[in-house]
């Protein structure tokens, strides 16, 4: 009996933490309005059963009204359960629509054999999707990234891009027709696993169709999971510092007048100079 009790208070204190990661994401970047049509993307796995299940629940509290209809696309691969997810959204009574269009197919003719197929496959079906949304007047696109995504897409671009950039937890799509939403921004991968363990969601694996997670990715996953161990801490901060960018100290000529620098400019630039100097004061400490 007590340790029935402890396991409830350590769901609750969970529960209670991504539903405070949900809203504060949720507030910082306005991502859910008044009247909004929110369709969030199943997939079947862990982050966006997380995320339908918390949005339902905040859903109940907010102060504004918005609608929630969860979307699957089944891309017909060999052995995909189709039962699961009707039977799931059922059971939770919960507006959906399942998409039925063979992506698979086309992804295996046009992917040679061994090659991986995941770009491709994530392509089409983000134009099954969009699509969808814009026929049925979806507002908001919501997505299942999490924390760790946005972080593993942040080492992947700079060592295999040469680029400064991240996976944004709002951001307009690429046809400029929908808004896509990160609610799951600010929370921790762990936490979702954990949650999705102790709710019992039924896990579609991602893998049906053969074809192996990009091997990249894999790499960043290991590299933040062997720091996460290593240095606690050390993924706040690099999350933090997402947040927290200084342009004229870094060196896009683009984003930040280098040319036309000159000394009537350096109040406008004294903070992120001081900023400078505090991680250079820092470093010449553990220099020495």
């Amino acid at each position: 009996m007590p340790n029935i009790r402890k396991e409830q208070t350590e769901f609750n204190k969970l529960h209670k933490r991504l539903r405070r990661n949900v809203g504060s994401a949720i507030a910082d970047f306005n991502m859910i309005e008044e009247g909004d049509k929110v369709m969030v993307c199943l997939s079947g796995g862990k982050d966006s059963y997380t995320l339908l299940d918390i949005l339902m629940h905040l859903q109940k509290t907010a102060p504004i009204h918005f609608d929630i209809v969860a979307v699957n696309l089944d891309q017909k691969q060999p052995g995909f359960p189709e039962h699961v997810l009707p039977e799931y959204l059922q059971k939770i009574n919960i507006p959906f629509h399942i998409i039925e269009n063979d992506t698979y197919s086309i992804v295996k003719r046009v992917i040679p054999e061994g090659q991986t197929t995941c770009s491709l496959c994530s392509r089409l079906r983000r134009g099954s999707l969009y699509g969808y949304a814009k026929a049925q007047g979806i507002t908001k696109i919501a997505l299942g990234h999490h924390r760790d995504d946005i972080l593993e897409t942040f080492f992947l671009n700079i060592f295999y891009a040469g680029k400064l950039k991240a996976m944004p937890p709002k951001l307009l799509s690429d046809d400029g027709q929908n808004i896509v939403i990160r609610p799951l921004a600010y929370c921790k991968e762990k936490d979702i696993e954990t949650y999705a363990e102790l709710k019992q969601f039924p896990i579609i694996p991602c893998n049906l169709c053969g074809s192996q997670e990009n091997l990249q990715r894999q790499m960043m996953k290991k590299m933040l999971e062997n720091w996460d161990k290593a240095f606690p801490g050390r993924l706040e901060t690099i999350f933090s510092s997402l947040q927290s960018v200084a342009p004229s100290q870094l060196a896009d000529t683009q984003l930040f007048d280098f040319i036309g620098l000159n000394l009537e400019q350096r109040a406008n630039i004294n903070s992120e100079s001081s900023d400078e100097e505090t991680a250079n004061a820092g470093l010449d400490i553990l220099q020495r």
